[in-house]
């Protein structure tokens, strides 16, 4: 067997215990869709690992900018740890224009947190599928999207720097 044939057979047997640890770990039948995994992790409001998320997330389809036009709550997959912005979410105005992060305020209302600036929303590449992602215009951060559905997307930030890469999801509001 040559080393490369060895590699991918490795690969595949760490791909099949961790599906399967997750479907043990969540008393889910592998028949389960990809959509409903996902739902059932923002459901736990447990803490989940990028390495834990990154195989599920890679699954999901791709999203149009267009798509996401509009104002959606966000939520992390951290546990329920309390933030120190108190992020609310995101607000996607255009191609060029985008509000990348909302905080509730202590009056409850709805503000744009302007200490990262603004961002603007390309199609990227990102392991090597095509959605949309959200170039931050002031810092080396970018966010990755794909689609549960019209209403749920997940996001994967990445910053270069001291930031540890998260994931997170954002619910369409009306």
């Amino acid at each position: 067997m040559n080393l490369k044939l060895l590699r991918c057979a490795r690969y595949a047997a760490i791909v099949l215990i961790t599906i399967g640890a997750f479907h043990a770990a969540h008393g889910k039948d592998s028949t389960m869709t990809l959509s409903q995994k996902w739902l059932d992790i923002i459901e736990s409001k447990k803490a989940y690992s990028t390495e834990e998320l990154m195989p599920l997330f890679l699954d999901l389809p791709p999203i149009t900018p267009e798509e996401i036009f509009g104002q959606w709550k966000g939520g992390k997959f951290d546990g329920g740890k309390p933030d120190p912005i108190n992020w609310y979410g995101k607000r996607f105005i255009s191609r060029e224009y985008v509000e990348p992060l909302l905080v509730t305020g202590a009056d409850g209302s709805v503000q744009v947190f302007d200490k990262l600036g603004s961002a603007r929303l390309r199609e990227i590449a990102f392991k090597n599928v095509v959605s949309t992602g959200l170039i931050y215009d002031k810092h080396p951060i970018l966010d990755y999207f794909r689609k549960i559905n019209d209403d749920l997307i997940i996001g994967f930030g990445e910053s270069k720097g001291p930031t540890p890469d998260f994931f997170f999801f954002l619910q369409r509001e009306k």
